[in-house]
């Protein structure tokens, strides 16, 4: 017999699992490979005048597929004879790529029942590793056609896009976690990140980059959108212009609409203020467009503004920014001074303004890489600088951040602090209580026992605590930032409508004292915290008891004798009703031999009558 070995069988299940990954990266590669494939060759079948073969068709495809990564394109047929390069990378087009390496590397991670999974380096390795050997063969396959890679942008950015995107997918099949680092890091670092308060403070901070680098992206896109409708028709000669037949249009109408992100970033840097470059003599910027500009015939080009200084309609653009800052500010405030939490748990004052430079800091950092994405050279000439000035986007989005952000937070920060603001949080403990913030804050409060009203007072009393209830819970609604005075017109309301319904409705009677085997509990009462009275008591008849009576003599008789007779009424009712009180209120002892008081069980199995509880008693 073969004994099996536990070491080896583990060994080969490892390999299995990293050989599983290697193919998801490969696959991954090809999906998208083939899915450019085909939208070139539906385009170059549809053309009335093709250029090249279908091997051109497939280099071409493979030379775009490899410039969606970030690798940089030249074209060695031109007009000059010199090769020109192409740097302007679609950004739409990167979305596919980045997205089915992220799927292969969380799938390759992620363990399954039935099959072996291999470490998360091992997974981020060999999911790079099969994406990478399908992009060094579509650059062998691209040399010979129209637009060639550049071997040096091979490593970088297309190698490191397709490790980014692997490690965002393994990381996300672990939960994304903040840690552990690595065991080089500084120790004050794995500290900071074991604290969850640091990781609060973190996801507070992108979170609001994040909102901040969305806005500017929609700005941007908003003023390319008004521009665009401006210069209709400029827009529409240049897209008649470019293509006769329906397929050079269409494929016109693919190639602006994987330009729409990198226009959007154009408009964002225009609205911050450096703007962008339209060659090497031309800049446009808000105050105007100042040089000559080199621009080629394209649709989306007929939105870059007119030449001279600009107008008021032009320095319209910079609320982009302010908005972009207003907006990491109010996330920013939202995190700092939450409706639901006490004052205890309010950030200070330095901690918001740390985090709101911190979001400001990623947003100029975000903002940076993405312009200088969106960039990039068109030729040797004139065109090598051509698009959005990244190193100076980024300043100017952090500058306006920081600088619109930080007095926007404090402001937000103290106007949601603010006294008539807290009033309705009658729902937080420790909210509204006088030195909530304290150390000893926590101790439950100690509360002298109140004095027993008086029945004249009773109600009285009653009535306004009643009044003050309902004042209270209309005011303990939030109220909306756009309206504060509703609350305060509520309130009012309330108030009044309590008081008028209290002095209508008679109060009930004081609930009686436990006795000394009650169980905990049983003296809750209307004035404990977490009673809640009914909104009205019945004042009609139909409740009263000679109506009861009779509405039960009544049922008793259609029933033919087989429903017994009319309750009796509980001793302990009738004790309170019947039991005289002294001049303070209390009720007066009760002599256990008054006839009132119930049957003795020993009367009761001697066949004795009981004494009925309704008949009058003979007065002493």
């Amino acid at each position: 017999m073969t004994q099996r070995n536990p070491k080896a069988a583990a060994e080969r299940n490892r390999t299995l699992a990293l050989a599983s990954a290697l193919v998801r990266g490969a696959v991954a590669a090809g999906l998208g490979l083939g899915s450019l494939t085909v939208l070139v060759m539906v385009v170059w079948i549809s053309s009335p005048y093709p250029d090249s073969g279908p091997g051109g068709a497939l280099r071409t495809a493979a030379g775009v597929w490899l410039l969606a990564h970030g690798a940089g394109i030249v074209r060695p047929e031109t007009l000059s004879g010199v090769p020109a390069p192409v740097g302007v990378v679609p950004l739409l087009l990167v979305v596919g790529p980045v997205w089915l390496a992220h799927r292969a590397a969380r799938d390759a991670a992620e363990p399954e029942e039935g099959r072996p999974s291999p470490s998360q380096t091992g997974a981020f390795c060999a999911v790079t590793a099969g994406y990478l050997l399908v992009v060094a063969g579509a650059a062998a396959c691209a040399r010979g056609g129209s637009l060639r890679p550049d071997p040096d942008t091979l490593v970088f950015p297309v190698a490191l896009v397709v490790a980014g995107a692997a490690a965002a997918g393994v990381w996300t099949a672990a939960g994304r976690p903040l840690g552990p680092l690595p065991s080089w890091s500084p120790l004050a670092l794995h500290e900071a990140i074991a604290r969850t308060l640091f990781r609060d403070r973190a996801e507070a901070v992108c979170r609001s980059a994040a909102v901040g680098v969305t806005v500017l992206l929609g700005g941007g896109a908003l003023l390319v959108a008004v521009a665009l409708g401006r210069n209709a028709g400029a827009a529409q000669d240049a897209f008649l212009g470019l293509a006769g037949d329906w397929s050079g249009r269409f494929a016109v109408l693919l190639l602006a609409a994987s330009l729409a992100p990198n226009a959007a970033l154009w408009g964002a840097s225009y609205g911050l203020g450096p703007g962008f470059s339209l060659g090497t003599g031309a800049t446009a910027t808000p105050l105007g467009l100042h040089g000559t500009p080199s621009v080629p015939h394209f649709p989306l080009l007929a939105a870059v503004p007119d030449q001279g200084p600009g107008s008021p309609l032009n320095w319209a653009a910079l609320a982009v920014p302010v908005t972009a800052a207003l907006a990491v500010a109010w996330f920013t405030a939202r995190r700092a001074a939450p409706a639901d939490a006490p004052r205890a748990q309010v950030w200070s004052r330095r901690e918001t303004v740390r985090v709101t430079l911190l979001a400001a800091l990623a947003c100029g950092a975000v903002t940076g890489l993405l312009t200088a994405a969106a960039g990039g050279p068109l030729g040797t000439g004139a065109l090598r600088e051509f698009g959005p000035v990244w190193w100076l986007a980024g300043p100017a989005a952090l500058a306006w951040t920081a600088g619109v952000g930080v007095p926007a937070v404090l402001l937000l920060r103290l106007w949601r602090l603010r006294t008539p603001g807290w009033a309705w949080r009658r729902d937080v403990p420790g909210a509204d209580v006088p030195g909530a913030d304290a150390p000893g804050a926590d101790a439950p409060p100690v509360t002298a026992p109140a004095p027993t009203p008086t029945p004249a007072r009773a109600t009285t009393s009653r009535e306004g605590a009643e009044a003050a209830t309902g004042a209270e819970a209309v005011i303990g609604r939030p109220r909306r930032w756009w309206a504060p005075w509703r609350g305060r017109g509520r309130a009012t309301d309330a108030s009044g409508d309590a008081a008028r319904a209290a002095s209508s409705v008679p109060g009930p009677e004081a609930a009686p004292e436990p006795g000394p085997g009650a169980p905990a509990g049983a003296a809750a009462g209307r004035g404990d915290a977490g009673f809640e009275p009914y909104d009205f008591l019945p004042t009609d008849p139909w409740h009263g008891k000679d109506f009861r009576e009779a509405r039960w003599a009544s049922l008793k008789r259609n029933s033919g004798g087989l429903m017994a007779d009319f309750p009796a009424e509980p001793a302990a009712e009738r004790t309170e009703r019947t039991a005289p009180t002294d001049p303070v209120g209390r009720a007066a002892p009760i002599d256990p031999a008054d006839p009132a008081d119930p049957a003795d069980p020993a009367d009761l199995a001697a066949g004795r009558p009981v004494p009925d509880p309704d008949r009058p008693r003979p007065t002493p």
